[in-house]
């Protein structure tokens, strides 16, 4: 009995959201564009942290922009709006099209593909693809691997280019971050938000069962497919605190696999952690020789001691583009000069 009300009162939830998407989200949006301005719009659905990469990304790309002293908008496009930037799926389509202006210039910042993400097609990258094929001017890219992917896939995206993530400077950095010491136990950290498997929650459950205790201690924060029993779990943390911990690490381990530009990769690497990463996706692309890769399980322990032994190395080798450059690579792209 509980059960079916409970469902009864999601699919009630789900089209109490349509029905305001549909009707009052679009009539409202439409009517107060015509009585403000800006130079670029964010077409993405915001969230509190913690929430997701894309959704940290664009929060420092937001914070950046108005730094700059452009006017921004959340979801509409007002008669000034220059560019828009409309992120992956993360939006109401019909209301994009609406909005939509020819003089405004569309970028679409996709990822993915998240067929090979998720592990199974829902048609959601089918329906990316359309949509930029139907009213974008430029596609962002956030790594090579997310391009070519797509490209095998048969999806051709308009005018694409390749900018990666940057982490927010004022929250992921390396000040006062804690010195490596090998004379001490090594701290390792893992960070993942989702218990998809493809997340690597095996990895670190293998991890943690043939970890020598003796001389590591082993965090992982956020969730995984496999519970963890002898590390240290915390639960989902906001950026700020993130950082905090971070900075108290020494190896970062990343086991996700097909990620197109892992925000906590960067976040890690921006807080001056080394990388020990599953040879998988954008992360080579990302971590150059700023860490090791591993294939599977068995050599995973014989490449973190290769980390340790060359420590100073891989950490002085940590090279990322700041987001003051992101940030005028994607005004290049909507055709906006950098203030």
């Amino acid at each position: 009995m509980y059960s079916n009300f409970s469902s009864l009162r999601k699919r009630l939830g789900i089209l109490r959201q349509h029905i305001y998407q549909k009707y009052i989200s679009i009539t409202f949006a439409l009517a107060v564009s015509n009585y403000t301005n800006a130079d670029i719009s964010f077409f993405f659905n915001f969230h509190p942290s913690p929430y997701g990469g894309g959704n940290q990304f664009l929060k420092g790309l937001w914070r950046e922009f108005s730094i700059r002293g452009f006017k921004l908008e959340n979801n509409r496009i007002s008669p000034t709006t220059k560019a828009c930037l409309f992120n992956s799926h993360n939006f109401y389509h019909e209301k994009l099209r609406k909005l939509y202006r020819s003089d405004c210039r569309m970028v679409h910042r996709v990822d993915g593909p998240l067929s090979v993400y998720r592990g199974k097609d829902d048609l959601t990258d089918q329906k990316i693809w359309e949509i930029n094929r139907e009213i974008a001017n430029s596609t962002v890219f956030q790594s090579q691997y997310s391009l070519q992917k797509h490209s095998e896939l048969g999806m051709d995206f308009n005018d694409p280019c390749i900018i990666p993530n940057a982490a927010d400077p004022t929250i992921f950095h390396s000040i006062d971050r804690i010195p490596f010491d090998s004379g001490r136990k090594i701290r390792l950290l893992s960070v993942s938000w989702s218990n998809n498997p493809n997340k690597g929650g095996k990895i670190y459950k293998w991890l943690e069962d043939n970890l020598n205790w003796d001389r590591f201690e082993y965090t992982h924060i956020g969730r995984t497919c496999a519970p963890l029993e002898r590390a240290k779990v915390i639960k989902p943390i906001p950026s700020k605190k993130l950082a905090e911990i971070l900075r108290q690490q020494d190896i970062y381990i990343n086991a996700s696999k097909y990620e197109a530009c892992s925000n906590s990769l960067i976040e890690a690497l921006s807080c001056g952690l080394p990388v020990l990463y599953i040879n998988s996706g954008s992360h080579p692309e990302i971590v150059k020789e700023a860490g090791l890769s591993f294939e599977s399980e068995n050599e995973l322990l014989d490449i973190l001691d290769k980390i340790v032994y060359n420590y100073e190395y891989h950490q002085s080798r940590i090279s990322l583009p700041t987001l003051l450059e992101t940030a005028d690579k994607y005004l290049h792209v909507m055709g906006l000069a950098s203030n």
